[in-house]
């Protein structure tokens, strides 16, 4: 058993909890930074887990130096702390994705409980205990070993379905599962002497918090982009928001980018809020700009500029635009129960991303004044109906 090297002997428990610790820290920072940046308990309470999970590897890398571990006590701790660590960071984890209930607070409180009832099973006498090492094994790590496979069991039933990292949360708990096996069959088969074993519960550890660690990541790149997007779109549509799309209006423009700018309003729309109630008139914006993204989105982007207003920026030289705008009318008129007025300008030289704005919303004002659902184009300081 040469080849599997110190990591299996006596250095290899303080090298596995050291990467751990390693591993547990930049968790920390991950879960700090998001307490810092939305103040929510959970993160809070998450971050309290992950210094508790440091203590507690802090005690075992100095019980494995010292021989502490090898005491009544030192043996309660190291098997009462795992435990507990673990209840927490699933919780922990549970409440990234989910708020606390008080049901849930009981549930949590009565299995840390119970895993200290267990664990004090390590220093009660027993009448059996003139027996074999392992009969001692088993009488006094029995009940915890036991009810580690039932919290396993019971969180692969029930957590999955609650986050957003689920098949991540499961190959974690499916690393777990293999890592509590292998103690059982080192512990109670082989007395903790089997080299290979050894090495797997140095090693899977390791892997676990990997798992966890992955988990947080995932959580932190997934409320940023949420954050982000909020930012730049509107909440009702889902289009770009004004201050987002005209950005990327002036960008295209101030680069020499020749663009043009599509801008649609909703005909009779105060009419229809005061006749048919503003659910309806929601749905009515939803549906056009459903319409419009799809026309639009393979040529340029679509934002909602204010009210009623939706806009399309339309980078792409090869579009049609006429054709493009008559579509969006059309599509409107015979799928949204509503109709639009649209207006278009395109980039010269020499015009600002605000004038170029302006321009397609004064050919959209002509045709709502025209005569309404048709399509106008501003073309050199002067507008014609196309449509």
């Amino acid at each position: 058993m040469k080849a599997l090297g110190p990591f299996t002997f006596a250095y290899g428990h303080i090298y596995s909890f050291s990467l751990i610790v390693v591993i547990v820290l930049m968790m920390l920072f991950m879960s700090f930074r998001l307490f810092m940046s939305r103040r929510r308990r959970s993160y809070m309470s998450f971050s309290a887990t992950l210094v508790f999970v440091i203590a507690q590897y802090a005690f075992l890398i100095a019980s494995e130096s010292s021989g502490y571990v090898s005491t009544d006590w030192g043996g309660l701790l190291s098997q009462l702390l795992p435990a507990l660590s673990f209840i927490m960071l699933n919780f922990g984890v549970y409440r990234l994705y989910n708020p606390s209930r008080p049901k849930l607070q009981v549930v949590f409180c009565g299995m840390l409980a119970l895993s200290v009832l267990l664990s004090f099973a390590h220093i009660a006498p027993f009448a059996g205990e003139a027996g074999s090492s392992g009969q001692t094994y088993l009488v006094r790590h029995l009940g915890l070993d036991l009810y580690v496979f039932m919290l396993l069991f019971a969180f692969y039933s029930w957590i999955p379905g609650w986050i957003g990292q689920a098949r991540k949360y499961e190959w974690s708990l499916g690393v777990y599962t293999a890592l509590h096996a292998v103690h059982i069959i080192a512990g109670y088969g082989f007395g903790g002497k089997q080299p290979f074993l050894s090495l797997l519960e140095n090693a899977l550890p390791v892997l676990y918090f990997l798992g966890l660690f992955m988990i947080l990541f995932e959580r932190v790149v997934e409320l940023l982009h949420a954050s982000y997007t909020k930012s730049i779109t509107d909440g009702l549509t889902g289009l770009y928001n004004r201050r987002y799309f005209t950005g990327q209006v002036n960008h295209y423009v101030d680069h020499g980018v020749a663009v043009t700018i599509l801008f649609s309003d909703i005909d009779n729309f105060k009419k229809l809020n005061d006749t048919q109630g503003h659910q309806r008139g929601d749905e009515a914006l939803k549906h056009v700009a459903h319409i419009m993204r799809e026309c639009c989105q393979e040529f340029g982007i679509c934002g909602r500029y204010g009210g009623e207003e939706m806009v399309a920026l339309i980078t792409d030289p090869e579009a049609d635009i006429d054709a493009l705008a008559e579509m969006v009318r059309e599509r409107v008129e015979q799928e949204a129960g509503v109709t639009v007025s649209i207006g278009y300008s395109s980039s010269r030289k020499g015009i600002s991303g605000e004038t170029l704005l302006k321009q397609a919303d004064e050919a959209m004002y002509k045709a709502k004044t025209s005569g309404k659902n048709k399509v106008v184009r501003y073309a050199h300081g002067s507008i014609h109906v196309t449509g």
